[in-house]
């Protein structure tokens, strides 16, 4: 399941078995390291569409959601490195920037809220001694646990505006399929399951829906969605990049 892509021991937030729980900052995104791509919100695509291709993912358009392709080999993100840092001047999705932290959705036969916050038992960060308390003395939240869950609050609500924005892209059809295939060494890499905005479909539009996309804010998100395309190519970069690199690491222990 995406939502807990990188959550090893996700857990309720628990103000009694928590109480005592620190988070200390850890310069590291390592636990980023094996993921090829990430679920984007609409919101971040003129941000990402700078650094990083924005694709349509799934094994059909009724599945499809919109991710940033951040590697090309399985289980690799080429925007961080061997020592967890992601890439200069870069955009980091809101996917990541939320970790250790999850919403998670609660059992239909719960009491109270529909969404309940989660946490990653796992995380390298988390202690209790060392880093700021989640937790207050007298068992309120502290000032960072009520930003992170501000947070939290903010990238559902991206979520719901994401899931609006992928029914107009359905509802008028403007999804089609795109095989990605690269050529490395001779050899073709190809990338299924992905769809793109049509241009052609989207030059049909009638005026009046053009007209709504635009006030709402539909046609810059697809227009930033085409034009990150073109980062395929950078990211193409990257991996003749790290190949390198692995080659000469290869070289120099032998």
């Amino acid at each position: 399941m995406a939502e807990v892509l990188f959550y090893e021991r996700p857990v309720p937030l628990n103000r009694s078995q928590h109480k005592d729980l620190r988070l200390k900052p850890v310069p590291s995104l390592r636990f980023a390291q094996n993921v090829h791509s990430v679920p984007l919100t609409c919101v971040e695509f003129p941000m990402a569409a700078r650094d990083m291709p924005i694709l349509f993912g799934g094994n059909d358009v009724a599945s499809a959601g919109p991710m940033a392709l951040l590697g090309l080999r399985q289980d690799e993100n080429l925007f961080v490195d061997v020592d967890g840092q992601w890439a200069p001047n870069t955009y980091i999705p809101a996917f990541i920037r939320r970790y250790p932290f999850v919403l998670a959705e609660k059992p239909a036969d719960s009491e109270g809220d529909d969404f309940a916050v989660f946490l990653d038992e796992a995380y390298e960060g988390f202690d209790t001694n060392e880093g700021e308390r989640l937790f207050k003395e007298d068992g309120t939240d502290s000032e960072m646990l009520t930003n992170a869950v501000n947070f939290l609050g903010e990238f559902q609500q991206y979520a719901a505006r994401t899931n609006w924005f992928m029914e107009q892209l359905r509802k008028h059809d403007l999804l089609e399929p795109r095989t990605v295939t690269l050529q490395k060494d001779g050899n073709a890499i190809n990338l299924n399951g992905l769809f793109v905005v049509s241009e052609d479909k989207l030059l049909q539009l009638d005026e009046k829906t053009t007209h709504e996309f635009l006030k709402s804010g539909v046609l810059g998100w697809i227009y930033a969605h085409l034009q990150s395309l073109a980062n395929i190519d950078r990211v193409t970069l990257r991996l003749n990049q790290r190949e390198a690199a692995e080659a000469t690491a290869g070289a120099s222990k032998n």
